[in-house]
């Protein structure tokens, strides 16, 4: 596989994993259905992919790409980037470790343990998590799979920035919830500037945001309703020279602003993703980005494993 990151390496990773993911949709609405000025707004419905979340692309290419020993594979994760891997896993037929923090959802973890690999729920916030899985690699020589710090994860992430490429060359901008920067690192480094990739992180976990006005990836808080799935500690190393490069601005929205745009998804489209999902879509409803009359925006909805939704109930 290609060391590098960029469009080339991308679209020979997308070739190497179709078999094992969806090309997910796009759909265009009129954004004045949200209360916005009147105006086509696309949405990828990456929530779509297997296991809820973009996750499998960036899990498939580390397991097609890399020697997995015989003790398998070990991944620490929010929630989503375990499933994924223990969806992969189970998929390729190798063994896999799921260290999660206890702050991780429900869903996610019955994501996980339907996929069959072993789940470790262990420390407060994903970094202890992270802390744990690097001891078991130590111990049994595992394969770790990183979340978003890992060049294969870039380059299987990037391939959403591929698809919207292809079905939708008219945008201008594009929204995209950040945590560790797997996902937007490797869309910045598809689209490479042909494209405005705005980031958008809870206040709560300001990762890239911090980092870009450091000029330096920093400890960051992490905390908020989406930390199961955008609060590390520190944005990814390989990723923050290309958001330096690549992304135009980081945004920041409240907690109350996710919670809303939840809602709104819901209410509009009958689409219920998870907060993290829902935070790039905050950043419109909230003001926090506010395009020009003419601009031609997608807001990338990235995952929707949550039990927001409850059809055991009445």
């Amino acid at each position: 596989m290609q060391a590098s990151i960029d469009p080339d390496a991308i679209a020979a990773t997308e070739r190497l994993i179709r078999p094992y993911i969806r090309h997910t949709p796009t759909i265009t609405v009129d954004a004045g259905d949200f209360g916005l000025g009147s105006m086509p707004l696309v949405f990828k419905l990456e929530f779509l992919q297997h296991t809820g979340s973009f996750k499998p692309r960036g899990a498939f290419t580390n397991l097609l790409t890399r020697k997995v020993p015989d003790a398998g594979v070990v991944a620490a994760s929010g929630g989503n980037h375990g499933a994924a891997v223990a969806y992969a896993a189970m998929r390729l037929g190798v063994k896999a470790a799921i260290f999660v923090p206890k702050v991780t959802s429900a869903a996610k973890l019955d994501r996980i343990r339907s996929y069959g690999a072993e789940l470790v729920v262990t420390g407060e916030v994903y970094a202890e998590a992270l802390a744990a899985s690097e001891a078991r690699v130590a111990q049994t020589g595992a394969l770790a799979v990183h979340a978003f710090d890992q060049p294969e994860t870039l380059l299987g992430q990037g391939t959403v920035g591929l698809e919207l490429r292809a079905d939708r060359p008219e945008i201008d901008t594009l929204l995209v919830a950040t945590g560790g920067g797997g996902l937007i690192g490797g869309i910045a480094s598809w689209y490479q500037g042909r494209v405005r990739v705005v980031s958008v992180e809870p206040e709560a976990a300001p990762t890239l945001h911090d980092a870009l006005n450091a000029g330096r990836p920093v400890d960051a808080p992490a905390g908020g309703i989406a930390a199961d799935s955008l609060a590390p500690r520190q944005v990814g190393a390989l990723m923050f020279p290309i958001a330096q490069r690549h992304v135009a601005t980081a945004v920041l929205v409240s907690d109350d602003a996710i919670r809303d745009a939840q809602r709104q998804l819901w209410d509009v489209l009958r689409v219920a993703v998870e907060p993290g999902g829902a935070a790039a879509m905050a950043a419109l409803l909230s003001g926090r980005y506010r395009p020009t009359n003419d601009e031609r925006v997608a807001v990338l909805l990235c995952g929707a494993n949550t039990t927001a939704v409850n059809f055991a109930g009445k």
